[in-house]
């Protein structure tokens, strides 16, 4: 199997011949304006006519259109992509060289230095710098944001973003880089709007415009449908694809659960690449995968340069869920655990209220018990809970933090046994998924 720079040097040879056709977004903006405006009796066929043409041009186009062209240089990893200012990663051939600015009253200068784009989103290279003699405070960097990344056919949400203004001791410079979801490559102008947040409290907004080519932009490394899944308590993971380029690697799927909704815990998934774990920078969910389907996406580092030779996907921990078959015995409270399946809780103290009895319950800070029914057993009856305090941390002073809660009951009868249908937690899977590898060539 060849190597990622190998594959990528032989695609950049090729793909560069193609040229884009400059009048093609035109072209598009023509024939969807050109589309009849649907009237009211005009009939289901007439629109399907009138939709398939324009797909069928935008088809066309995207035939067209040049595929992602890539760079000649080194990989970096995501730390020194966003640590690293845009001309060192522009020395390597990264991205595209945008140097557009825009200059506030009071004389701040916003500039997009550059931009650099693939499957797996934007990111764009900016600058702000203060006139001569103004500073930014300590909330500098809380003062200015950015709004979505907007273009033809492109409207793309900003996922995260970093700053710092140690990039100056003088405190008039700040760095930062904006992570955007995918640039349509069809887009030829993209527009994204600054806002700064007024002394007064008021918002101001700054759009810039520049032009963006596409055949700067860099292609994926590896794109893969996965289509496995892993059974859970109460549901299954799936995992859908993952599409690895030189600015990231994304994983997408999404959660089927017994219940309505994302799982309690999301739990946490490992890439391992030849044996060796890629670094996990967050999740976050993803609507992608259809209407009221629980879809999330994992993003993790820059895969290794070398050859690759296995790719695996780990389900370390989910959401599980113990149901408690018997009742728990509240004869003798004490910090003493009591084992439930693989988790443990502990029956800290009962005592007597003026209203009833207390029950002190502890357990792990990601155990939850269900409160829907529960109760306890007194004099010969199921009493169910009247009120539940808020959690507490209990310091076990060897390191270990557990929380507690107080369970108040309204009986005049001493507590016997403790009624729970059960309760959720985090649950070690260890679950492992091998991904066919098929490299571009």
């Amino acid at each position: 199997m060849k190597t990622i720079e190998e594959s990528l040097q032989e695609r950049k040879q090729t793909l560069n011949i193609v040229q884009a056709p400059s009048e093609l977004e035109g072209r598009l903006r023509n024939a969807l304006e050109h589309i009849p405006t649907k009237k009211r009796n005009m009939n289901r066929a007439m629109t399907w006519v009138a939709s398939s043409a324009a797909a069928l041009l935008l088809t066309v186009g995207i035939y067209q259109y040049p595929a992602f062209a890539y760079l000649s240089g080194k990989l970096f990893n995501k730390t020194e992509l966003i640590s690293l200012s845009f001309s060192e990663l522009a020395e390597q051939g990264y991205g595209q060289t945008v140097n557009k600015s825009k200059t506030l009253d009071d004389g701040t200068v916003i500039t997009i230095n550059g931009v650099i784009a693939d499957d797996n989103g934007l990111l764009m290279y900016y600058t702000i710098d203060r006139s001569v003699g103004s500073v930014f405070t300590d909330n500098g960097l809380f003062r200015y944001g950015v709004d979505k990344m907007k273009g033809f056919f492109t409207d793309s949400r900003m996922q995260e973003g970093t700053a710092g203004a140690g990039n100056s001791k003088d405190k008039t410079h700040i760095e930062g880089v904006y992570k955007f979801e995918p640039i349509s490559p069809f887009s030829r102008t993209l527009t994204v709007t600054f806002s700064e947040r007024l002394d007064n409290g008021e918002q101001a907004f700054y759009p810039i415009s520049f032009k963006f080519e596409a055949n700067k932009a860099m292609n994926s490394i590896l794109v893969e449908d996965i289509s496995q899944s892993v059974p859970v308590d109460q549901g299954t993971v799936y995992y859908d694809s993952i599409t690895a380029s030189p600015t990231s690697t994304l994983l997408k799927g999404h959660y089927k659960m017994d219940y309505e909704g994302h799982p309690r815990f999301p739990g946490t998934t490992k890439l391992y690449v030849n044996g060796t774990e890629v670094e996990s920078w967050g999740m976050r969910s993803d609507d992608s995968a259809g209407k009221d389907i629980p879809g999330f996406e994992l993003e993790f580092d820059v895969l290794p340069t070398d050859k690759i030779e296995t790719i695996e996907l780990v389900l370390e921990n989910f959401s599980g869920y113990q149901k408690v078959e018997e009742p728990i015995s509240l004869a003798s409270p004490s910090d003493q655990s009591i084992q439930i399946g693989n988790e443990k809780l502990w029956i800290r103290s009962v005592t007597k209220t003026d209203a009833g009895y207390d029950l002190v319950i502890a357990r792990k800070q990601f155990t939850i018990l269900e409160t829907e029914n529960l109760s306890v057993q007194a004099g010969g009856i199921a009493v169910p809970v009247s009120s539940i305090s808020p959690s507490r941390p209990w310091d076990l002073k060897n390191g270990n933090i557990l929380w507690e809660q107080t369970y108040s009951f309204n009986t005049m009868e001493e507590p016997e046994r403790l009624l729970l249908d059960g309760f959720h937690y985090i649950k070690t899977y260890d679950k492992t998924i091998s991904i066919p590898l098929d490299i571009k060539k």
